[in-house]
């Protein structure tokens, strides 16, 4: 389908905003309630972190293989997205007090965080159900090489546009400690879109696969088909480097500006940087398709890189912006043409199976290496504060420079890839 059509935009624009809220709040509140209501432990977040990793990866393996089978994304989607809100709201009622009271023979902390990363895995499996397979696959159904670097850079926009939303409207909430109320609030308007999608979303006609699911669901960790597929291995490479060393710093962005740096008003520091990055990343994504997706992936890292740099200096409120505005313009112009790169190289038939790929290379390697590696830095630094006789750890600069230091990687895979694109437009122009 050439042609995106108004209804097509709806969809993206709809769905994809309300599973970034619900994302937002997985990956950036659950965090921040995880450390100010139950522990300062970070080695409980990145336990957190890692096992929704692995939940979101083997779940999209799994639904993205059934729905190429079943040659329907609707279903999915629509009752992903009721019951994705449903686990959502479900959080608000967790709290250590509640916890004593269920099980007071336990610790009452340990359980506590425990049940956090239960519950975060549930909510996991029907976001990653519902969003990453179905909603990720419908997408490079309905969209082709043409189009793809601007569908890329709006959704790119998406998560900024969510997080500016609950940071400037919804932040005060988690900060009087109305935990329950916020995530009643963005619950509902999750499964509220799942029942408004029944009547929006229009699956495109995708043929029905006669395979068994098991051969679906392995396809893409094939031998024969990696080595048929080099372009989109390398492309899901760059793609792991990059996103490792984003989660690299991302869990802890909150706390670190809360109780390091002491920004009080952080979520309007936030919301004036993610404003600027979404006007960088709108207007660069008019730039993706033509410049080239490989030759943009360069420049937007070098921007982000810049970022990282500025912000492990950045103490003043002004510095801040300036550098968190710098490496998030960066970071979405990196996502948005690597998404595309990936999406451009996926097999048109096989958009499901290599869903499950994608969160391995994107996910599930990313949020076990990433918040790991922050957390022994953190660990690591000498920055704590005692509070009723607990020695708190505290997030601290030196995780902005070990993303940098990671992201340099992504040089290797990109380098790969584009001698690979000269090496085969040679060969077409000789034959």
């Amino acid at each position: 389908m050439s042609k995106l059509t108004k209804r097509i935009w709806a969809s993206f624009m709809l769905i994809g905003l309300m599973g970034q809220f619900a994302w937002t709040i997985e990956n950036m509140y659950f965090n921040v309630f995880l450390y100010n209501t139950i522990s300062t432990d970070p080695n409980y977040i990145a336990a957190m972190v890692a096992a929704s990793a692995i939940v979101a990866t083997l779940t999209t393996l799994l639904m993205g293989a059934l729905s190429d089978k079943l040659g329907k994304r609707k279903v999915f989607v629509c009752g992903g997205y009721i019951l994705w809100g449903f686990s959502t709201m479900a959080f608000g009622f967790i709290s250590v007090q509640n916890v004593a009271v269920w099980f007071p023979a336990a610790n009452a902390v340990a359980t506590a965080a425990a049940f956090v990363v239960v519950m975060d895995c549930v909510m996991t499996f029907f976001g990653s159900t519902a969003n990453d397979a179905a909603f990720n696959a419908y997408i490079t159904d309905v969209t082709n090489k043409e189009n793809r670097g601007k569908v890329e850079s709006v959704l790119a926009v998406l998560p900024l546009i969510s997080m500016l939303i609950i940071f400037g409207a919804f932040d005060s909430m988690t900060q009087q400690g109305r935990w329950r109320e916020f995530f009643t609030i963005f619950g509902s308007m999750v499964t509220l879109t799942g029942v408004v999608s029944i009547f929006l979303l229009k699956d495109k006609k995708i043929e029905r696969k006669e395979n068994s699911f098991f051969k679906n669901l392995i396809y893409g960790f094939k031998p024969s088909v990696i080595r048929g597929n080099p372009f989109l291995y390398l492309a899901l490479c760059a793609l792991l480097l990059f996103s490792v060393a984003v989660q690299i710093f991302f869990p802890y962005l909150i706390i670190y500006m809360q109780n390091y740096l002491k920004i009080n008003s952080y979520a309007i520091v936030l919301g004036i940087v993610l404003i600027v990055a979404s006007v960088v990343s709108v207007i660069g994504g008019n730039f993706i398709d033509k410049v080239g997706k490989l030759k943009f992936v360069f420049p937007a890292a070098a921007v982000m890189l810049m970022g990282l740099v500025g912000m492990f200096f950045a103490r003043t409120v002004l510095f801040v912006i300036v550098a968190g505005a710098v490496m998030m313009s960066g970071y979405m112009l990196v996502t948005a043409s690597l998404s595309a790169t990936v999406r451009d190289y996926t097999p048109v038939d096989k958009a499901g199976h290599f869903q499950g790929i994608r969160m391995i290379f994107a996910v599930l390697l990313p949020m076990i290496i990433g918040p790991y590696i922050g957390a022994a830095v953190i660990k690591n630094s000498s920055s704590t504060y005692v509070e009723l006789g607990v020695v708190k750890n505290v997030p601290t600069p030196s995780i902005f420079l070990a993303a940098a230091a990671a992201l340099l990687f992504v040089v290797i895979p990109i380098m790969m890839l584009k001698r690979r694109e000269r090496n085969e437009n040679k060969m077409g122009r000789k034959s």
